[in-house]
């Protein structure tokens, strides 16, 4: 009963914080903002020119294609963008642009081709094996297809929240417990891509050490501590091309709380075209199917949604609802067991 009545208050929590200045507002997304979108996904979709990121994404990679230093190129980039550089976490991880200019936007788009299939693969063969997961196969596959279309389309290939939340998605579904190298591989990948991936990488060694599988705890720890080091070298490199004269970013501390939470989903994905009051609850309620999957999988699943929405609430700006895209291609595999779990726990609320 309990429970029942705190998923109500979520959801009824969610329709009432529910934020339409962030449907209406042009100025979320400043062209002075760091990290800036000018309108939702499916708004820049429906015109034919280029987002102010993705335009400097491209011309970072058509320059370090050229042969040119990334962070000599990304510092200046931004800086005519009127981007702040400063902080150096404003400044990008140069794997992604590395990889554009090496393959090109069409390579690009065979990767991404790719790297869906091979997730998708993925997820068919490992659900086989996760109780609950044969009888909704198709549904869930369909749920993280949706999911995965909401940004992995040829326009937003150049963002690497994209790319990290599909290697994460691909992490998941190669993961065994006893087999769970090229599990690390993809998820080593997207933090590579993106340092968002990082509580993802960080889960991933709690539960190992949950399941006393000291070892792969020990190889995604030791995952984690190289890349701090790696991203001080980054932080170190960017500092050479700034100064203490340029702007720094507004902070991404913000404290939105569940509004936060619920729009970064929306915004992010087709529940965008429904009405705020209407979209808000329903961009949590997979969160209710992940718990009622009792499995590891499904653990697995809660804990990295939960996770991300308490960082949506207490981090980002409105103008950084794309965040979002490191978890969307997973996140509405839990409607396949909502009713599931609605079911269940009425008949425990009734003793049954």
């Amino acid at each position: 009963m309990l429970v029942l009545a705190l998923v109500a208050a979520l959801l009824v929590g969610a329709a009432l914080t529910e934020r339409s200045a962030i449907y209406n507002a042009p100025e979320l997304a400043p062209p002075s903002a760091a990290e800036t979108q000018s309108d939702t996904l499916g708004e820049q979709a429906e015109s034919p020119a280029r987002d102010t990121d993705l335009q400097l994404y491209d011309r970072i990679a058509e320059r370090v294609a050229a042969g040119e230093n990334y962070y000599a190129v990304a510092v200046e980039e931004q800086r005519v963008r009127d981007f702040p550089v400063r902080p150096g976490l404003a400044v990008r991880l140069p794997t992604l642009a590395f990889v554009t200019a090496l393959v090109g936007q069409w390579g690009l788009i065979v990767l991404a081709v790719v790297l869906v299939a091979g997730t998708l693969v993925a997820w068919h063969y490992r659900l086989r094996d996760v109780p609950g997961g044969p009888g909704r196969l198709r549904y869930i596959l369909l749920l993280l297809l949706i999911g995965t279309v909401s940004g992995f389309k040829p326009q937003y290939l150049a963002l690497h929240e994209v790319w990290a939340g599909m290697l994460i998605a691909l992490s998941i579904g190669l993961y065994r417990p006893d087999k769970w190298f090229w599990a690390f591989v993809a998820g080593v990948l997207a933090l590579a891509i993106r340092e968002h991936a990082l509580p993802f990488l960080l889960l991933m060694a709690a539960l190992a050490l949950v399941r006393g599988n000291r070892r792969e705890a020990l190889a995604w720890l030791g995952a984690v501590i190289v890349f701090g080091g790696l991203m001080a070298l980054h932080l170190s490199q960017v500092a050479q091309y700034t100064s203490a004269s340029d702007p720094a970013s507004p902070g991404w501390l913000t404290l939105r709380g569940i509004g936060g939470w619920s729009a970064n989903i929306v915004l992010c994905s087709p529940l965008q075209f429904l009405p705020g009051w209407l979209a808000a609850p329903l961009a949590l309620l997979p969160l209710l199917g992940w718990a009622g999957w009792r499995s590891w999988f499904g653990l697995t699943g809660f804990l990295l949604c939960l996770g991300y929405g308490v960082l949506f609430m207490i981090a980002g700006r409105d103008n950084n609802f794309y965040w979002a895209l490191v978890v969307m291609p997973v996140w509405f595999a839990g409607y396949a067991f909502v009713p599931r779990a609605l079911i269940s726990l009425w008949h425990s609320a009734r003793g049954i």
